[in-house]
């Protein structure tokens, strides 16, 4: 397995999807299977495609910031900083499993809104 190109990849299919486009996202980078442990989307490429299209059409305008990706076997791990309408602003932790032949074919993440305050001075990003 290619960790760096398992990355570059990870961080393109996400992207990709996020910006508005998941139909080409998977063409691209998903493999035969797709499952997914997100409670809020099924397993497959087309419950994946659904949620992303109608996620740009309720929100289309937004922004996503790869802070860091960490890959190792056949997973890689990305952390981002999203903003979306009305400063509402969350950190996500995603995990992709990649098959033999580089395509994603397993997700799963864990979404946390950006509190207003904090104990701390430190971003969770």
């Amino acid at each position: 397995m290619n960790l760096e190109e398992n990355k570059k990849n990870a961080i393109a299919f996400y992207k990709m999807a996020y910006e508005g486009n998941p139909t080409k996202a998977v063409e691209l980078y998903v493999g035969k299977e797709y499952i997914q442990h997100n409670p809020m989307v099924a397993d497959g490429p087309q419950p994946f495609i659904d949620y992303f299209n109608r996620m740009q059409e309720e929100y289309p305008v937004k922004a996503i910031e790869f802070v860091r990706a960490v890959s190792e076997g056949d997973l890689v791990a990305l952390h981002t900083f999203q903003q979306w309408p009305d400063n509402d602003e969350y950190v996500t932790m995603d995990f992709f499993r990649f098959s033999e032949d580089g395509k994603i074919v397993e997700h799963w993440d864990s979404i946390q809104q950006v509190p207003k305050t904090a104990a701390n001075n430190n971003k969770m990003y």
